[in-house]
């Protein structure tokens, strides 16, 4: 072991003190901002963790999109959705192979890119949420929404340069800027109880499922006892084996391997459930799996998907707008909310700027790989929160990511074992991501009501509604109308009465304004601001209560709240003196 540790050692520090290390900002590579606890090997690690959990999107975004129809066309006037008409399911079987292999493509050449310009440990893929809004909502079952799939593909094609100009311009910086720190820290927390409600589901290890009676219902009983209609266990609730499996060996036993700070906990975690399901092929979807997994090779080539837009916008109209809209207004909330919290968890927000470094490049690498997605017949590309396994196991740097973009492209050509990994074996590591991410929530500010119900509202929004974007949304609906509510109250009792009246513990709320401060806000801030063109190129901070400007304060929230308090405190202090006097 010692000799095995001593080699491991020499090999980070050797790449540390490489260039390329210095690329990377690994621990000992002498860059000024390198980043502590960076380790070459670490980082390899954390990227196959980050693959390993999130595999699963190579065979579900691909089973999701195919029920769109993709370019197949159903001419069966008397089954409109062609469901057995035998040559459109042939055609089905086609494009399920052609998306499998756009899914793995996509995922890894938009990660390796990430990694590769922004160092950071996120990788991107086509969202789950999005490809089944794109799906069931936009195309509809088998082509029979108002928008047929080339076109919805156009739509997304679309959406990514209007994502970049809003990145060029900061409109996305700013957003992210302009969201109230507590609201900000919900989201991270808001994104793990996702994760744990995903993990728990039949998407990972199916403790819980739908119900008629209730939101949810314990479940765990194998998928023939499933109701068709609603979702829930008729019977042998608990008796599934692979829930067991999942729970002992994909979840307490990597628990109890985190305990003792064993590297690679997660992968053993996942790896040990997806042997034991292989080992099980008198299983019907163990039979159907093992056969797959038996090929090894297979390579499918895009041949329907690739490059399959439809131009002719006006064949649609209002139902294309509506289409474009809704992907921008999700989209830039869904991807904006989760590449932060990822950045954030990852620990590489700056507190005084409360940006992450190369934010606007990141956002324009999360717009154009959208629109090469939409290329290879892709639903919106977005950060996915699963790189949070990865974080955990260590991951800070685009080494990260970049592996497992490197896992995905050689997936092309592996399909069969990678797609073959089932989601009950990764279930339990995103509730353990989820359990990490939860940790923020001591960063929530619960002493003012004030922020305190946003944040709430924000965290039991998301898995509740399985929306990241609806969950922000609510938060922000709800910070906007009780603490505008309060405004409104102060500001007219001070006409009315002569004396403000404000909550009692209205000075322990975190101070929040539109203006960003930093040395570089959005330009639309400052044009309306009449400093479309500075000199110093610094902003300043102008508290309410002294009326002076604070040049480049970039101060953490918690410090702003520190000197907005102190100098309210101060101001209120000097008017008791002018009224004893």
């Amino acid at each position: 072991m010692s000799t095995v540790r001593n080699a491991t050692t020499a090999i980070n520090a050797h790449i540390s003190r490489s260039t390329f290390g210095r690329v990377f900002r690994l621990q000992g590579s002498g860059h000024e901002k390198e980043r502590k606890g960076t380790k070459f090997l670490t980082e390899i690690r954390a990227g196959v963790t980050t693959f390993f959990t999130m595999a699963y999107i190579i065979a579900v975004n691909a089973s999701i999109l195919t029920q769109s129809g993709g370019t197949c066309v159903c001419t069966n006037a008397a089954d409109p959705t062609c469901e057995t008409d035998a040559a459109y399911n042939t055609c089905l079987v086609g494009i399920k192979r052609d998306l499998t292999t756009a899914t793995a493509a996509i995922t890894g050449i938009s990660t390796i890119a990430f990694g590769f310009l922004t160092n950071l440990p996120v990788a991107l893929a086509p969202g789950m949420g999005l490809n089944a809004y794109f799906t069931y909502q936009v195309v509809g079952y088998h082509g029979t929404g108002s928008v047929s799939y080339r076109l919805a593909l156009t739509a997304v094609f679309i959406e990514g340069f209007v994502f970049v100009f809003l990145s060029l311009i900061g409109m996305r910086q700013w957003l992210v800027k302009v969201i109230p720190a507590s609201i900000k820290v919900a989201s991270g927390v808001g994104i793990g109880m996702f994760l744990t409600e995903i993990g728990m589901s039949y998407a990972g290890i199916g403790l819980i499922s739908g119900s008629p009676v209730t939101p949810t219902n314990i479940a765990g009983c194998p998928p023939r006892y499933l109701n068709p209609e609603t979702g829930a266990c008729d019977s042998h609730k608990m008796t599934n084996p692979t829930l067991w499996i999942g729970v002992i060996c994909g979840g307490l036993l990597t628990a109890y391997l985190m305990a003792y700070r064993v590297k690679s906990a997660i992968i053993i975690g996942i790896m040990i459930p997806k042997h034991h399901f292989h080992l099980l092929p008198q299983h019907p979807d163990g039979d159907e799996m093992f056969s797959f997994f038996r090929q090894v090779v297979a390579f499918h080539p895009m041949n329907s998907t690739l490059a399959a837009q439809d131009w002719n916008v006006a064949a649609s109209g209002a139902h294309f707008l509506l289409a474009l809209f809704t992907f921008l207004y999700v989209d830039i909330v869904d991807a904006t909310a989760t590449l932060y919290s990822m950045a954030r968890f990852s620990g590489v927000v700056d507190p005084a700027s409360n940006d992450f470094p190369r934010s606007t490049l990141a956002y324009c690498i999360d717009a154009m790989s959208i629109s090469i997605g939409s290329l290879f017949g892709c639903s919106p590309v977005t950060a996915f929160i699963e790189s949070g396994a990865g974080i955990t196991e260590g991951g800070r740097t685009g080494l990260t990511a970049i592996t497992t973009g490197l896992c995905f492209l050689i997936s092309i050509f592996f399909a069969p074992i990678f797609a073959s990994i089932p989601p009950w074996a990764t279930g339990c590591t995103l509730i353990l991501v989820g359990c990490m991410m939860m940790r923020q929530v001591t960063s929530v500010n619960w002493q003012y009501i004030g922020d305190a119900l946003p944040a709430f509202v924000t965290i039991v929004s998301m898995p509740f509604c399985y929306s990241v974007a609806y969950g922000l949304i609510a938060g922000l609906f709800t910070y906007v109308v009780l603490n505008g509510g309060i405004y409104v109250t102060r500001k007219v009792s001070g006409l009315v009465f002569g004396r403000e009246i404000e909550p009692p513990d209205a000075d322990k709320g975190e101070y929040w304004t539109y203006k960003t401060g930093g040395s570089n806000p959005p330009w639309f801030i400052r044009a309306a601001q009449g400093q479309l063109w500075r000199r110093n190129g610094h902003a300043e901070f102008v508290d309410e209560y002294t009326g002076e400007g604070t040049r480049s304060l970039g101060g953490s929230e918690k410090e702003l709240v520190e000197v907005h308090v102190a100098n309210k405190s101060t101001k209120e202090g000097e008017n008791t003196e002018d009224i004893e006097k």
